[in-house]
C-alpha cells in the first residue's frame, strides 16, 4: 500500500482540511510536516465543525498524529487549541499526539517582529499573518532558535536566549520596540515547559520509522499551497517554509522512499489571501458570489480570500513542482448555476505568450487567455460519478486535459461524505 502526500496546488485555501480527514479514515498515521498555526483546516463532521491550525486533521478520528520538525509551534497557541477541540470533544492524549522534539519555537518577540515589520512595509506588505511564522523560521535558518527538546534543559535555556536576544533586541532597537525581558521569556517558557513536552516523548523520527517498518499507512499533510511556496511561489509574496511534496520526508524525519503517492488539492476556482500576483482574479459581480457562495474567508485570520477563476496554467505548473499523481477537485458545487464558467489557459505579456507562472513579470503587467464554458452544475451533495451531469463532468474533463493530471477525489459539498472517489490514493 502507498503512503499519501497532500499538498495544496493553489495559494492555498483549496479545501484540504476536509480532505486529509476524509483520507484520515484510511490512514494509521497522520503527519503535519511544515507551516505553523498561521494555516488553517476546516473539518465538517455532521453537525460539528472544527477548526485546526497545529493539530493534524487525524486528531479527530483519533489516529496517532504527529506535528513533525518542518513545522514552527508556538506553543501556548497549541494548548489553546488542544483546549479547544477537546472541549469538543475530541480527546488529544500523548498516545494521540506527537511532538517533535527538534521543532522550532514560534515566541512571543517572534510576533512583535512580524507585525512591526508589515507595520511599517506600507504598500509593499507581504500581507502575513502576523503570527510570527516568518521570524521563527529566520531564527531556525540562522542557528538561534529555541526547539521543542531545550525546555527539559532549564540550565541550559539561559545561554539559548542570551543568543536569541543578542540578534532580537538589536532588531527591536531600530523599529522602537522595547528590549526583551529575559527573566519574564524564561518564566513564560519554564511555565509551558510540562505542558508541551508530554507531547515529544520518543523521538518522532524513531516513531515514524516503526510505523513505516510495519506497513502502517501513513498521511503526510501540508498547508499552505504549492504557490505560496519560499522558493517556487509568487516570491515574495509567499510563506517561509516550503510547502511542496519534497518537504514532506524533510519536515518529517522519514526519507524520500516514504512518500509515496502524492495528491495535489485544487479547487474548481482560485483563491488567494494577501498580496501578490493574480492574473484571474475578479473584481466584479461574479468574483462576489463566488465568494459568498464558497464562504471565502480564511480559517486562521476570517480575512476575506481574493477569488477568481480557475488557472490551468499555476496548477499544471504545481503539478510538475511536486511530482502530482493526482488531484483532488474541490468546491465544483460552489460553480452550480453559473451562466458561464472561465478557464485560464495562457498569460500575454504585450506581445509575448506564457504559458507558465513568472511572478515578476506577471504582477507588471499581464492579460489572460481563457476558454469560456457552459456552466451549470449541479453538484451539490453528488457522491457518485453517475449522479453529476453531463456539464459538470465536461469541465471536469476539461480541466483534467489542460492541467495533464487526473481528478482523482471530487468534493462536492463541505460534508466529508459528499466526496466521489475515482481513483484511491492509497492504493498507488
Amino acid at each position: 500500500m502507498a503512503n499519501v502526500a497532500v499538498v495544496g496546488a493553489q495559494w492555498g485555501d483549496e479545501g484540504k482540511g476536509k480532505i486529509v480527514d476524509w483520507l484520515s479514515n484510511r490512514a494509521d498515521v497522520v503527519v503535519r510536516f511544515q507551516g505553523g498555526h498561521n494555516a488553517g483546516h476546516t473539518l465538517v463532521v455532521g453537525d460539528k465543525v472544527y477548526k485546526l491550525s497545529l493539530l493534524p486533521s487525524g486528531v479527530v478520528q483519533q489516529k496517532p498524529s504527529v506535528i513533525g520538525n518542518g513545522v514552527v509551534v508556538d506553543p501556548w497557541a497549541l494548548l489553546d487549541e488542544i483546549g479547544r477541540i477537546e472541549a469538543q470533544g475530541v480527546s488529544i492524549t500523548p498516545e494521540i499526539l506527537s511532538l517533535a522534539d527538534n521543532a522550532c519555537l514560534i515566541l512571543p518577540l517572534h510576533k512583535d517582529l512580524d507585525q512591526a515589520r508589515e507595520a511599517q512595509a506600507g504598500k509593499t506588505k507581504i500581507g502575513t499573518t502576523g503570527r510570527g511564522i516568518g521570524p521563527a523560521y529566520e531564527d531556525k535558518a540562522g542557528r538561534r532558535a529555541i526547539r521543542v527538546g531545550d525546555l527539559s534543559d532549564p540550565e541550559a535555556l539561559d545561554a539559548k536566549i542570551e543568543r536569541l536576544l543578542a540578534h532580537h533586541n538589536a532588531l527591536r532597537k531600530g523599529l522602537d520596540l522595547p528590549e526583551v525581558d529575559v527573566a519574564g521569556l524564561k518564566a513564560a517558557l519554564l511555565e509551558v515547559a510540562p505542558k508541551v513536552l508530554i507531547y515529544a516523548g520518543q523521538p518522532v523520527w524513531r516513531t515514524l520509522d516503526r510505523f513505516y517498518r510495519e506497513g502502517k499507512r501513513i498521511l503526510f499533510e501540508g498547508a499552505q499551497g504549492t504557490l505560496l511556496d519560499v522558493d517556487h511561489g509568487t516570491y515574495p509574496y509567499v510563506t517561509s517554509s516550503n510547502t511542496v511534496a519534497g518537504q514532506a520526508a524533510a519536515g518529517s524525519g522519514l526519507g524520500p522512499r516514504s512518500v509515496g503517492y502524492v495528491l495535489g488539492i485544487v479547487k474548481a476556482y482560485t483563491t488567494r489571501v494577501g498580496e501578490g500576483p493574480f492574473p484571474t482574479e475578479l473584481f466584479d459581480p461574479v468574483g462576489e458570489r463566488i465568494a459568498d457562495r464558497g464562504r471565502e474567508f480564511g480559517t486562521v485570520t476570517g480575512r476575506a480570500r481574493r477569488c477568481g477563476w480557475f488557472d490551468a496554467v499555476l496548477v499544471r505548473q504545481s503539478i510538475a513542482v511536486n511530482g502530482i499523481h493526482g488531484i483532488a477537485l474541490t468546491k465544483l458545487d460552489v460553480l452550480d448555476g453559473f451562466d458561464e464558467l472561465k478557464i485560464c489557459t495562457g498569460y500575454r505579456i504585450g506581445d509575448r505568450e506564457l504559458d507558465y507562472l513568472r511572478p515578476a513579470r506577471i504582477r507588471r503587467a499581464c492579460s489572460r487567455s481563457t476558454r469560456r464554458w457552459k456552466a451549470g452544475a449541479r453538484a451539490p451533495g453528488a457522491r457518485s460519478w453517475k449522479d453529476l451531469p453531463a456539464a459538470a463532468i465536461k469541465y471536469v474533463r476539461r480541466i483534467e486535459e489542460l492541467i495533464e493530471a487526473p481528478v482523482a477525489l471530487l468534493s462536492t459539498s463541505p460534508e466529508r461524505d459528499d466526496t466521489i472517489l475515482m481513483r484511491d490514493p492509497f492504493e498507488g
